[in-house]
C-alpha cells in the first residue's frame, strides 16, 4: 500500500511540476543571445499592429497589395535556438500593367515564399522584415518598412542574394523577383 501512494506522490508531482512550467516572456526586441531556448517575445508594447492592413503601391508599371497580419506565438528556428515570437506576416500579389497576375503568396496556401518581421526599430518608427526569396531562394534578404502616417509606409527592399544555383531550382521554374527591388517606395493602405 505504501508503495502505491509514494508512486501516486511522485506522478502527481512531476505532473504538476510539467503543467505549471511556464515558458519566459521576454520583450519584443530582447536579443537572440539573451532569449532563452523556447522563450516568448512578446509584443508588450503594441508595436505591431498599427502596421497591420492591406497597401497598395505602383512600381515599374506593376500593382503591388501587401496584406499585413500580426501572428502570435509563432515559431522562430535559428541555427542557436528555437524561440517563439509576435511577428508580422506579410503576403502579396503582384499584378503587371493589364492586370495578369505574377506572384500570389495571398491565395497560395502552399507557398514556400515567406516575408515576416524579425526586429522592430521604434526609435525609427521601422519593422524589419526577413523574405526568403522568391522560387529557390532567389532574392532572399530583407524588407524595411518605415511608418509615415496611419496611411501610409514606406518600403525599402535589399536583397542579399540574386544569384541561382541551377542544380538546386528545378528547370522551368519562375524565378524572377517580382517584389520591387528599390528604396522609399509608398504603400498607401486601403
Amino acid at each position: 500500500m505504501k508503495t502505491i501512494n509514494i508512486k501516486t506522490v511522485i506522478l502527481f508531482s512531476l505532473f504538476i511540476s510539467f503543467f505549471s512550467c511556464k515558458a519566459q516572456t521576454l520583450p519584443l526586441n530582447t536579443a537572440l543571445k539573451d532569449t532563452p531556448a523556447n522563450a516568448y517575445k512578446k509584443d508588450l508594447s503594441n508595436e505591431l499592429p498599427p502596421y497591420a492592413g492591406v497597401y497598395k503601391a505602383v512600381f515599374d508599371g506593376k500593382e503591388i497589395t501587401l496584406y499585413i497580419t500580426t501572428a502570435e506565438n509563432v515559431l522562430q528556428k535559428s541555427s542557436q535556438k528555437n524561440y517563439y515570437s509576435d511577428v508580422l506576416d506579410i503576403k502579396y500579389i503582384v499584378k503587371n500593367s493589364s492586370g495578369t497576375t505574377l506572384q500570389d503568396t495571398k491565395s497560395n496556401t502552399n507557398s514556400q515564399i515567406k516575408l515576416y518581421s524579425i526586429k522592430t526599430r521604434p526609435d525609427i518608427n521601422s519593422i524589419i522584415f526577413f523574405y526568403s526569396g522568391t522560387n529557390c531562394r532567389v532574392g532572399w534578404g530583407e524588407v524595411i518598412l518605415k511608418k509615415i502616417n496611419s496611411t501610409q509606409i514606406s518600403w525599402e527592399y535589399r536583397p542579399n542574394d540574386i544569384i541561382l544555383d541551377n542544380s538546386k531550382c528545378p528547370q522551368g521554374t519562375d524565378i524572377n523577383i517580382y517584389l520591387p527591388e528599390t528604396k522609399d517606395l509608398i504603400f498607401t493602405k486601403q
